[in-house]
Parts: C-alpha cells; structure tokens; sequence
C-alpha cells in the first residue's frame, strides 16, 4: 500500500506556482518578440537587398554584385543570432532532453551558417573595398 501511494506521487503531474506559470508566460512572450525580430531583420535585409538588385539591374556596368551579397549577408547572420538566442531563452524556463536535444541542433546548424557566412564575408571584404560604390552623393556632384 506504501509502494502505491509512493509511486502515485512520483507519476501525478507537477503543479506549477502561479510566479512560476507567470515566469513562463513572460519568458514565452519575450521568446516571441526576439523570434519577430529576427524575421523583421531578415525582411528588412531582403527588402534593402532587392532595392539594390534593381539598382544593379537599372544601373548598366555597376559592378557592385559582392557588396549586395555582402550586406545581405549581415541582416542573414544578425537574424541567426537573434533566433538562436530566442531559442536558448526558451529552453532556460523548463528544459527537457528533448528539448535541450533540439536546442543543441538547432545551435550547432545556426554556428555553422553563421560561421561560413562570415568567412565568406571575410572573403569578399577586399573584393568590395575596391570596388567603386554609386553613392547618391557622386551622382548630384555628376548633375
């Protein structure tokens, strides 16, 4: 009779305090805010990456392709890290294996495309230091 009560007690869910749930909610909502504002930094290097894509496109002989790829690269790799952070702050409240399993893959995969997106950038940097930029400035001097 002992055993059962004490394997009841081990098997019933755990009830949480209400400071508790309120830290969960709150660190739930600042999850999703860091998570919205990743997107809105991606969004944003997209938008501005498109607008110098068709300034590239419209602008014959401009050979500024590695500095659009290079900006684009940074609103890509500030995203990542917002979103790794995101999940790390997730799984602070209650982590389970599961998700301390998830969390682990979903960092090292982020490290790694952050990693090789700054070594490329690094690859690029001299490329687009020499390369000339059309700046809004050169061409009212020009008019």
């Amino acid at each position: 009779m002992l055993a059962v009560f004490l394997l009841a007690q081990l098997v019933r869910p755990v009830e949480t305090s209400d400071f508790e749930s309120s830290v969960i909610n709150l660190v739930s909502w600042i999850r999703l805010c860091i998570e919205i504002l990743s997107v809105v930094i991606i969004l944003l290097g997209i938008a501005i990456t498109l607008y110098k894509v068709f300034r590239l496109v419209l602008t014959p002989g401009s050979e500024i392709y590695n500095q659009v790829r290079f900006v684009f690269s940074r609103y890509l790799i500030m995203g990542l890290e917002f979103q790794l952070a995101a999940d790390i702050i997730g799984t602070a409240v209650s982590p389970s294996w599961d998700q301390l399993g998830k969390l682990a893959v979903i960092a090292t995969i982020r490290t790694f495309l952050s990693f090789f997106l700054q070594y490329e950038m690094k690859g690029e940097k001299p490329q687009v230091k020499n390369t000339p930029v059309d700046t809004d400035a050169d061409r009212s001097r020009e008019a």
